[in-house]
């Protein structure tokens, strides 16, 4: 089977997820089992096994040989007549354990010597160095010995399944073997052969194999000459599959610059006549640009951006009672200040406003139309109090848009605290920083958990007027312009950022109309449904296709898969969907 065979029949399988490291399975799999070259005239490779039996007897390490194993049925291997069905235990010369010299004797160790352990078997080919390194009164005083360079270094303890060949000499740890092989089998065909194998452990903490059971794996030995024509056509497919991974990435570095680059053309938009022609561009080349399920979420990140900025909905005739916004606002903190929950705070001024809205919103300081309240301090001194426990909101439980509240963690507080530090349904929840991309993360508390309070690196907000409406304020702070402001007014470290209580109530918000807020965030409630919908399908895809390779290499090799969910639906409504929300969402915008 030729490189252009091997692709015409199974090129499909490469467009899988994981589709390439399906393909070099299934190229293992078909090389072990006879399938994946051709012989014109097949010699008998059964007097290979006579002649290694013979050299095991001759050996002088006669502690180290392998014993003869068990006769194993033609049926547990598939591979061609010819090939020899035997045990990994009789293609072996010698099997060498490993120890560890005793870690409390320095002078055992930082010497010359690589002492290989299983974190040193990486996904290579050969094995060339290790982490630590013994002295020879360390080789000495431990159950371990130098293993000659060549041998076939397995894992029998926690890294099942790892194998490699050492190039240098080393010693080696507990939980590897060191197999020496005579010169009738390959060292790169054998590679090719332990891959293959279903290497299971038995254990209650770590799984491990023991030494029979190795040893006891089926297998089958094809002639030398084949085995060698065996691994050079391995090689040759597996840098193919190199190439194909190669590509598969750069297509989709490629795909994601166009996709974002046209998404950008589509959030400049200055009205909905641009929109409507921007989108149309998109449209175009709607296929090439999404293809995977998170392409789904630059959509939605762009919906919020244009909904922000009014163009999702038809802008109203009336303007925002911005008056009335703030007489609500001045209310509700007098009301707190009287009730000694906050104290009286400064007058702050609006921030610089970098986004444009239209003409007929209003722009003001966040401070002038929401209640903006820190949260508890731990490791406060709380003795001669009354204290209560409560749950609270750290900056890992509050999301953008929704809370992670599996893990909440409680905090003692005064008993006469508990109305500063709770949060109530209908609060804002906003992280002061931690990551530089956690900051400002904002979403709108609805009463999940009783007596919940909030960490001081979670700002409470509350806005009490009607004709203010807080999923507005949430989709202004999570969006692309809250974003932005949030990372230009925060203070940044290596990866870290914060924001201040200041730097939060001036917070230049855009306030449009009541009924425009209400029409903007139905709009985008729709199209998000849509998304939604879209997503689930091109995830459903990504499963069908998932399961196609599987089954296909299953089919091939025997391989059992488990199929944690059935992606399929009933061919009425699977097919139409993704393109029926597609079009769903052009009408819309």
């Amino acid at each position: 089977m030729d490189a252009q065979q091997f692709l015409a029949e199974f090129g499909h399988i490469a467009n899988a997820p994981g589709g390439v490291a399906r393909l070099r399975e299934l190229i293992l799999h078909l090389a072990v089992s006879g399938d994946l070259v051709r012989t014109e005239s097949p010699v008998d490779a059964s007097p290979l096994l006579e002649e290694i039996a013979l050299q095991k007897r001759d050996h002088p390490e006669k502690k180290k040989v392998v014993p003869s194993q068990a006769p194993v049925s033609r049926a547990a291997v598939r591979a061609p007549s010819h090939w020899s069905v035997c045990r990994l235990g009789d293609i072996a010369l010698t099997i060498t354990g490993g120890g560890t010299p005793s870690k409390s004797h320095s002078a055992y160790w930082n010497g010359d010597i690589p002492w290989a352990s299983v974190k040193d078997l990486k996904d290579f080919k050969y094995l060339d160095g290790t982490e630590q390194h013994i002295t020879e009164d360390g080789l000495k005083n431990s159950s371990s010995n130098l293993i000659p360079p060549g041998r076939i270094i397995v894992c029998t303890r926690m890294g099942l399944g790892k194998v490699a060949i050492n190039r240098v000499a080393m010693a080696i740890n507990q939980d590897l073997k060191a197999l020496e092989l005579p010169e009738q089998v390959s060292l790169d065909f054998f590679l090719i052969l332990y891959k293959t194998r279903e290497v299971k452990g038995t254990g209650t903490t770590v799984a491990g194999i023991r030494q029979d059971q190795l040893l006891a794996l089926p297998i089958a030995l094809p002639p030398t000459e084949e085995q060698s024509r065996i691994v050079a056509k391995v090689d040759e497919l597996m840098a193919l599959c190199d190439q194909l991974e190669a590509q598969q990435q750069d297509r989709r570095k490629l795909q994601n610059t166009l996709r974002q680059s046209t998404l950008q053309a589509l959030t400049s938009a200055q009205s909905p006549h641009e929109l409507q022609d921007s989108w149309q561009r998109l449209q175009a080349s709607f296929e090439l640009l999404f293809s995977e399920p998170e392409d789904v979420d630059d959509v939605l990140a762009e919906l919020k951006n244009l909904a922000v900025r009014g163009l999702l909905a038809n802008a109203s005739s009336t303007t925002p009672d911005l008056d009335q916004v703030k007489a609500d606002c001045a209310r509700l903190r007098a009301q707190y200040i009287d009730a000694g929950i906050m104290r009286r705070q400064k007058l702050v001024g609006t921030a610089e406003c970098e986004t444009s809205y239209p003409a007929h919103w209003a722009v003001t300081a966040f401070d002038e139309v929401a209640v903006v309240i820190g949260g508890v301090t731990k490791g406060r001194d709380l003795r001669g109090k009354q204290v209560v426990v409560c749950p609270y909101l750290a900056v890992a439980n509050v999301q953008r848009g929704y809370f992670k509240l599996d893990a909440l963690k409680s905090i003692e507080i005064a008993a006469d605290e508990l109305a500063k530090y709770r949060v109530q349904e209908g609060d804002l929840l906003i992280t002061e920083g931690g990551d530089w991309d956690k900051v400002g993360r904002t979403a709108i508390w609805r009463g999940e958990v009783e007596n919940c309070l909030h960490q001081n690196h979670v700002f409470k907000a509350r806005v009490p007027s009607e004709y203010l409406l807080k999923q507005w304020v949430e989709l202004v702070f999570n969006s692309g312009a809250g974003r932005d402001y949030f990372a230009r007014a925060s203070k940044q470290t290596t990866n870290l950022a914060s924001i201040n209580m200041t730097q939060l109530r001036s917070f230049p918000l855009p306030i449009p109309p009541l009924n425009e807020q209400q029409r903007i965030l139905s709009a985008l409630a729709e199209l998000t449904e849509h998304c939604t919908a879209w997503r689930h399908q091109l995830e459903r895809k990504q499963a069908l296709s998932a399961q196609l390779a599987q089954t296909t290499v299953a089919a091939l090799t025997g391989i059992t898969i488990e199929q944690e969910q059935d992606p399929c639906e009933s061919p009425a409504n699977s097919t139409d969907r993704p393109e029926r929300h597609r079009q769903v969402l052009m009408k819309n915008l």
